[in-house]
């Protein structure tokens, strides 16, 4: 198993649009993120390589393209915001690659938003004109209920992005046994300000945890760096990756302050 940042920007990316800062002219490629997204690529008990996705940012089609990945066998959803959504268009590539539908994993509320902005997609038989569209499977998940992917549970996590409620995923092997010191089990965290208290279990014993960490100064629905940090210490994972950052963070510099096991991640970075 293997999982790749696919994105660790803010839902503006980085650089900003007319912007001139030292992040955004950095010359450094870890200081250019696209939108917050991720994958966990594994080969089942049959042999069959699979991709799963976690969010489709609006820059799917550059970062599929940019790792290489050639299917997509679901795509699990963290929440409906802009950022997250936007790309799943792109999915279809997929669909006529493999000759398959793509089942995709969604709270209520995300569902909705995705039926609403692809209606194209998931009421194809009211287009005007037939085209090429998405063959999608849709399917309601909810916290702490796990979904089991070609032997691979993602477990969903209740977390707050403000006042709206999203969900983490705690993602590992259905068989697996004693831990050794690879990425899983690894917890998927973007897009969040707090951990309600019964979520707090579902983060321990975790090899990795990936988490929000957008800037320094406060925001309301962002953990701020040092809030980050302080989750992060209260987990006690060998290893966290930062993740969602804003152009407020320097990839060098920040990396440079953090304790030791925790550090930002960048697109492309691979676990395992």
């Amino acid at each position: 198993m293997r999982f790749t940042f696919l994105g660790t920007g803010t839902s503006a990316g980085v650089p900003l649009i007319a912007c001139s800062c030292a992040v955004c002219t950095s010359s450094d490629e870890r200081d250019k993120r696209l939108r917050t997204g991720a994958c966990v690529q594994f080969v089942d008990a049959g042999g069959q390589e699979r991709t799963i996705l976690i969010d489709t940012t609006p820059d799917l089609r550059q970062q599929a393209l940019r790792a290489g990945l050639t299917r997509c066998d679901a795509v699990i959803y963290t929440h409906n915001h802009v950022d997250h959504t936007f790309g799943l268009d792109e999915v279809r590539r997929f669909n006529a690659a493999q000759k398959s539908p793509i089942d995709v994993y969604a709270e209520a509320h995300t569902l909705d938003h995705l039926r609403r902005v692809y209606r194209h997609i998931f009421e194809a038989a009211h287009n005007v004109n037939q085209s090429f569209v998405a063959t999608l499977i849709a399917h309601e998940i909810g916290p702490e209920k796990p979904i089991d992917l070609f032997g691979v549970r993602f477990t969903p996590i209740r977390l707050l992005h403000g006042r709206l409620p999203v969900l983490g995923f705690r993602i590992e092997r259905q068989d697996s046994g004693p831990q050794d010191s690879g990425p899983f089990p690894l917890a998927y965290c973007t897009d969040v300000s707090a951990i309600p208290p019964e979520s707090w279990r579902l983060l321990r014993g975790v090899n990795t945890l990936v988490l929000d960490a957008l800037r320094p100064r406060h925001h309301p629905t962002h953990f701020t760096l040092d809030q980050a940090i302080n989750v992060a210490e209260r987990v006690g994972a060998p290893r966290t990756y930062f993740i969602h950052m804003s152009h407020d963070l320097g990839h060098a510099e920040t990396n440079a302050a953090l304790p030791e096991g925790v550090q930002l991640a960048h697109d492309g970075l691979v676990l395992g």
